[in-house]
């Protein structure tokens, strides 16, 4: 059993998990605001977690759909989808898009309204389980940190993009914020554009659109 500490102003909370839900759990504790009071505890509250309309505010969905500059032929997988929150609106434009994620039932979730060209793919923690040259455009939103050995895992989405593919990741500053995992949990952008520069990466776009996340694009 891991123990995990989420703590924000006046409240500390304590996580036990097994590893199997470790790694989406993590992922969904990054959207709670340091004001929640406790970790959700099932599927369904992450969803309440991820789907909370407040959100949008900062995280500037349509925004990050936008910088993604997809192309009506592309293909998106985007990886630790949740509920789906990024993935049903790449949908609108792109080809297909791969909602990829450890819990099958957050992907149940995603399954109940998926548009025809949406698809869910129930990944391991350890490799996405994407084919071969299958997508144009991956994509992470607050999963990097989560990652157990990222030189692998990146191999993995060498693997699985088309040539001229891009990889984009979007995660929290490492430093205090009034969202997001504690800053021991952070990943600065350095050390993300070392990570992909070491595995064979080049960072080919930054942007500085969202208040608490930076949002950065690599091509091989």
């Amino acid at each position: 059993m891991a123990k995990w500490n989420w703590r924000g102003p006046g409240a500390q909370l304590a996580l036990n998990y097994t590893p199997l839900m470790l790694w989406f759990s993590a992922i969904a504790i990054s959207q709670i605001s340091n004001q929640h009071h406790h970790p959700p505890e099932s599927a369904e509250e992450y969803a309440a977690v991820l789907e909370d309309p407040g959100r949008d505010a900062w995280q500037k969905p349509m925004e990050v759909v936008l910088a993604m500059k997809l192309g009506a032929s592309d293909v998106v997988a985007d990886i630790g989808a949740g509920t789906g929150y990024f993935a049903r609106r790449f949908a609108h434009h792109a080809a297909k898009v791969y909602a990829v994620d450890i819990d099958s039932k957050l992907l149940d979730i995603v399954a109940k309204s998926a548009p025809p060209n949406l698809i869910t793919v129930l990944a391991k923690p350890d490799n996405p389980s994407l084919a071969p040259a299958s997508v144009d455009v991956i994509f992470f939103c607050d999963v990097l940190h989560h990652l157990a050995d990222r030189p692998a895992y990146f191999q993995h989405l060498k693997a699985a993009l088309k040539p001229g593919g891009r990889v984009v990741t979007v995660d929290f500053y490492k430093k205090d914020l009034p969202v997001g995992p504690p800053d021991s949990m952070k990943l600065s952008e350095e050390t993300i554009v070392a990570e992909f520069a070491a595995a064979g990466f080049h960072l080919s776009r930054r942007e500085t659109f969202l208040p608490y996340q930076y949002f950065l694009e690599f091509k091989l």
